[in-house]
């Protein structure tokens, strides 16, 4: 389970950046393809655009552009990052 301070990636705005704590998805295929599509823990994501009816949303991650789901990104626990 998440821990205290961290948040779903779901939760997140446009522009903000995220550190990766724990991928607490049930199900192995799906927590296997995010895995693979480099959302691992400890890894760092920034939140592009939402589209026009507000899911899926774009995340930046390791150079690639991957839109997600809110179901999908409710299950992705971590903590906001400073934008420095």
């Amino acid at each position: 389970m998440a821990e205290r301070n961290d948040c779903p990636l779901s939760r997140m705005k446009q522009g903000d950046r995220f550190r990766i704590a724990n991928i607490a998805i049930p199900d192995p295929v799906l927590r296997r393809r995010l895995l693979d599509l480099g959302f691992v823990p400890g890894g760092e994501i920034e939140v592009g655009q939402k589209s026009p009816l507000g899911d899926p949303t774009a995340y930046r991650v390791r150079g690639t552009t991957i839109a997600l789901r809110k179901e999908e990104s409710n299950y992705i626990y971590g903590e906001r990052i400073n934008n420095d």
